[in-house]
């Protein structure tokens, strides 16, 4: 059934993780009818790979479901980095430079040494992303895997596709789709457009999933200046969409965006189990501050653009994740009706009595009851992930390195668990 509301899905980053996580939702949603309803798939990083290989191919769900996983399975972007001419020629500039220097120093030549010592990393530092420009390589590898040449010209009009990245130049979101391409900055104030139309999607995606410290920034070049003479003024460095907003939502519930939604399906699959290993390393301890300073910053965006915009009853929301558990979701909407996050709409969906709310406490076992009989609980539960297919799933890295079967099985049976039981209790004017 089509509602006259415009609906959104939200794709967060992660990885191969998010790619296969996604695929469990975006299958859900096909088979309850709603994939077909979506008019916005806001995405980032891991999920711009599935949200941009579904636009290409959504004319067969069953075919496309196919073809991703068997993709996903089979081909590492990393191992074609590696294995690429690009990571040689760093390879041996490394190495190279560092055997000149030792040679040097056991030869006696201490000052010619120290100065090739100190050009070289200097070099290394000043040029880096010149040196190893290793986005380039993911993004030929996502063309040659993925998209085969599409440009953002070649989306439908619907679904629209938003695909996130950031601009560290203006600290601000900047939004690749068929339509536009853009940050608010460079849109209002500096007056710039883009030749958005013949874009490549792969280098599209790769800006949404450049992490930072790892990859180099994405520039625009300037053949896709609408006026050239633009190109010398701005500076666009992109990087990982999740910089900005990890789960993609931000650009659907922002009021006056015009990726705007009244119901809101966001699908996460950045939670994963505590940090296991052992700070051994600056860079152990880096990546760990910086996913400390992420979840900081997830949490209160989910604050402002999910429990907000709820509480305000404005918007419908599901919202699913990895780190889940499918039988506790009931508890969630109970604590929900407690602290006023759940509209009266909703209330009225699942035919709550006024007399029961008044008195959770007292009739909590009678508000479970009701609203396993109204969402087809016992169906939902019996579908349920064993918990040790959950732990397959939850220890699948944040990386782009081949999946097994096992890992893809169990991440999409988990998205595909909770998008249901989410999007029944949270969205049933959808079903």
């Amino acid at each position: 059934m089509r509602t006259n509301k415009k609906v959104g899905l939200a794709l967060s980053g992660g990885g191969y993780r998010a790619a296969a996580f996604h695929l469990g939702t975006l299958k859900k949603l096909h088979e309850l009818g709603i994939l077909s309803q979506i008019d916005v798939i806001s995405t980032v990083s891991g999920g711009s790979i599935t949200g941009a290989y579904y636009c290409l191919n959504q004319g067969n769900f069953a075919a496309f479901e196919q073809e991703l996983t068997q993709k996903l399975s089979t081909n590492s972007v990393i191992r074609s980095v590696v294995f690429s001419w690009i990571f040689l020629r760093t390879l041996v500039y490394i190495v190279g430079g560092l055997t000149l220097t030792v040679y040097l120093l056991v030869t006696g030549w201490l000052w010619i040494a120290a100065f090739v010592g100190l050009l070289w990393v200097y070099c290394l530092i000043r040029f880096q992303f010149s040196i190893f420009p290793i986005s380039r390589r993911i993004e030929r590898a996502y063309d040659s895997f993925f998209y085969k040449g599409a440009t953002l010209s070649d989306l439908p009009d619907r679904p629209e596709l938003a695909i996130a990245s950031t601009n560290l130049q203006t600290c601000r979101p900047f939004t690749f789709s068929k339509r536009k391409m853009e940050d608010s900055l460079y849109a209002h104030q500096h007056r710039i457009r883009f030749l958005h139309h013949v874009f490549p999607l792969s280098r599209a995606v790769t800006a949404s999933s450049c992490v930072p410290f790892a990859f180099s920034p994405v520039r625009i070049d300037r053949e896709f200046f609408q006026n050239p003479e633009q190109f010398d003024s701005v500076c666009p460095y992109l990087v990982d969409g999740g910089v900005f907003d990890n789960q993609g939502i931000q650009k659907l519930s922002q009021p006056g965006s015009s990726y705007e939604c009244d119901v809101i399906i966001t699908s996460d699959a950045g939670n994963k189990l505590p940090f296991e290993g052992t700070y051994t390393n600056t860079f152990a301890l880096l990546l760990r501050t910086v996913e400390t300073f992420m979840t900081r910053i997830k949490n209160f965006q989910m604050a402002q653009h999910l429990f907000d915009a709820a509480k305000s009853h404005r918007k419908e929301i599901a919202y699913l994740s990895l780190g889940w558990d499918v039988e506790k979701c009931l508890l969630g909407f109970l604590d929900g009706l407690k602290t006023g996050r759940i509209s009266t709409r909703l209330i009225e969906a699942h035919q709550i009595p006024e007399e029961w709310l008044s008195d959770l406490d007292t009739y909590k076992a009678a508000v479970l009851e009701r609203l396993q009989a109204s969402i087809d609980y016992c169906h939902i539960i019996n579908e349920k992930v064993a918990d040790q297919d959950k732990l397959v799933a939850r220890r699948v890295s944040t990386n782009l390195t081949k999946l097994t079967p096992k890992q893809i099985d169990c991440l999409i049976r988990h998205a595909a668990n909770l998008t249901e039981i989410q999007v029944r209790l949270y969205c049933p004017s959808l079903i």
